[in-house]
């Protein structure tokens, strides 16, 4: 294989760990933003701000804000005033009781699976990952305007 069809590899791998997770979120009866949303909280702690989960999982503030309204209105979140214009997101009981059942069994799979490569493993995937992403980001950039 050349060097392209090595990366086409790569992506197909990439795109089935993606397809995988939607799975996983369709299993546990849950859009594949409420997946991540309530993941990224449990990540970074109640308190956090819709633009917190933003920044964590990369995805646009339509989004994030469209599932957290969608949480809020199913009784899994609770939306309380943070700082300035931000809201703060809690979960309530009920959300509780789903991460417990549903986000942190996934979570646990997760960690688990990682343990399986070694930490210097992990570090070289992130090495490379970041070359070529940094490569590519420079080939785009010469490239022409859209």
């Amino acid at each position: 294989m050349d060097h392209y069809e090595l990366f086409q590899e790569y992506l197909r791998i990439d795109h089935q760990i993606d397809e995988f997770y939607h799975t996983l979120a369709q299993r546990q009866g849950l859009s594949d933003s409420a997946l991540w949303v309530l993941w990224s909280l449990v990540e970074l702690g109640e308190g956090s701000t819709q633009t917190d989960i933003c920044r964590q999982i990369f995805q646009t503030k339509q989004t994030v804000h469209s599932s957290v309204r969608k949480l809020e209105k199913d009784g899994v979140l609770a939306l309380r005033p943070g700082e300035g214009r931000e809201i703060a997101l809690y979960f309530t009981d009920r959300g509780r009781e789903l991460v417990r059942e549903k986000i942190l069994p996934v979570m646990e799979a997760e960690r688990t699976a990682a343990q399986g490569l070694e930490a210097e493993e992990w570090r070289t995937v992130i090495r490379l990952s970041r070359k070529w992403f940094s490569l590519f980001r420079e080939a785009a950039a010469s490239g022409p305007e859209p």
